[in-house]
Order: C-alpha cells, then structure tokens, then sequence
C-alpha cells in the first residue's frame, strides 16, 4: 500500500509592513489568521479573489480580517498586508 504525495511546500514570505500588522493584532485573531492562511496554502480553499485595479494581487477573507498577498510563482507567495475589514480597501 503507497502513501499518497506529500503536499507540495509553499513558501511564505512576510513583507514588514505585513509582520508589523500581524503583530498588532490580539493572539487570538492572529492565529486564526495564520491558520486561515496555512489551510488555504495546503488545500487552495478559502474565500479568495484577484483584486480589481488599481490594486493589484489577492485577497483572502480570515473572520474579520483580510489577508493580501501576491503570488510569486508556484513555491512562494508574498503577505503584502493584513487588515481589519473597516480598514482593508482605504
């Protein structure tokens, strides 16, 4: 009997404006976001979509939280920033 593939490893890499914003958040809602984050990096479900311009890159919905990030290519991704929904399209 084989063990199915591993899933493929995906690289996240924090701009400081994005680990600064993390930062200031509760424990609580951070690691909710982080978990949010690390579901979708393994299985590509979550709430996300391409940004209109002018912005550019991805959003992904954590509670009321907003990640941004950008694709790199098919091994990393960049957190560009994370946001309370009042504040994430001003």
């Amino acid at each position: 009997m084989t063990e199915p593939p591993a899933p493929e490893r995906i690289a996240v890499l924090w701009s400081p404006e994005a680990r600064a914003d993390l930062r200031a958040i509760d424990r609580e809602p951070a690691m909710q976001i982080l978990y949010c984050l690390d579901r979708y990096l393994a299985s590509h479900t979550g709430d996300v979509k391409k940004l209109k311009p002018p912005l550019t890159g991805f959003r992904l919905r954590c509670g009321d939280y907003r990640v941004f990030f950008d694709l790199k290519n098919n091994e990393a991704i960049e957190v560009t920033a994370v946001r309370h929904r009042k504040e994430a399209y001003r």
